[in-house]
């Protein structure tokens, strides 16, 4: 029997830092339902965003001490009503499409409960069918604005298995090595990288996940010209195969995923080692 293959798409697309500016939200979702299209044209059956591919929201913006000062994030000044259409627009589109889309942004809790940062899972029926909840916060996350996550979550596209991991959980092996465990194919990162200052590095850690653990690994991230970062998919020996647009601009990159060998082989050669050791 011939090996089945699945056709994903990894995009890099503008990320704006204002939860506040609904004309903005509004931008940033028209960009991703455009790119949305784009993938499902060159034939994706997934396609991945990065996180703050809605909004990346600024400690500064949200402070509820004001912009002088870094405090605790007051949420009720973000967009909450247009964050939801919009969400519920891209679900609708993914059904339209046949597409399953990972798509991050933030998800409100009830009452004065932080929301945590996400990545919602939609189906190709246009219904949302998980979450996952960033688990390793920076020190500003943690201190003044999101909730932490506390479980790995995996989906199933074609008889796929894949994982998520947000923002700088991308920077412990331990999240890839827990879906390692999990047999996934493949783990879906999402990082935002929004500065100037070159995150080349996340790249180099990203490669290093999937060939440490032999499986893929899909790297979304801004259009950012300044970070020296861009989207991409590792295959299971860390070599890219595919990356966005060079020049930091919007846009997708599309590429096959299959299971060759080495997945199974790296995999039964971790566990053997890994009971030898703990017997």
């Amino acid at each position: 029997m011939p090996e089945t293959i699945l056709r994903i798409a990894v995009a890099q697309s503008t990320v704006r830092v204002d939860p506040t500016d609904a004309d903005g939200l509004r931008a940033s979702a028209a960009e991703v339902r455009g790119l949305m299209k784009e993938a499902a044209h060159n034939g994706a059956r997934l396609v991945h965003f990065t996180e703050g591919a809605f909004c990346f929201p600024s400690k500064v913006i949200m402070s509820g001490l004001g912009p002088d000062e870094i405090g605790e994030s007051d949420w009720s000044k973000a967009e909450w009503s247009v964050l939801q259409k919009e969400l519920d627009r891209i679900a609708k589109l993914s059904g339209e499409l046949g597409l399953w889309t990972v798509i991050p942004s933030v998800h409100r809790q009830p009452g004065p409960a932080r929301p945590y940062s996400s990545m919602y899972v939609v189906s190709d029926q246009g219904k949302i069918v998980d979450r996952y909840d960033e688990r390793m916060l920076s020190t500003t996350k943690a201190t003044w604005m999101y909730a932490t996550g506390d479980k790995p979550v995996t989906f199933e596209v074609d008889g796929y298995r894949f994982g998520l991991a947000l923002g700088l959980d991308v920077l412990f092996t331990e999240i890839f090595t827990e879906y390692d465990r999990l047999d996934v194919d493949a783990v879906l990162v999402s990082y935002a990288s929004t500065g100037i200052d070159s995150n080349e590095h996340v790249g180099v850690q990203a490669r290093g996940h999937a060939v440490n653990n032999t499986y893929w690994i899909s790297l979304a991230v801004p259009a950012n010209p300044g970070a020296g970062l861009d989207s991409g998919v590792s295959d299971p020996t860390g070599k890219w195969t595919v990356q966005g647009p060079a020049d930091s601009t919007p846009g997708i990159a599309v590429t096959d995923i299959h299971r060759p060998d080495v997945i199974q082989i790296g995999r039964d050669f971790r566990r053997r080692t890994r009971d030898r050791v703990s017997s």
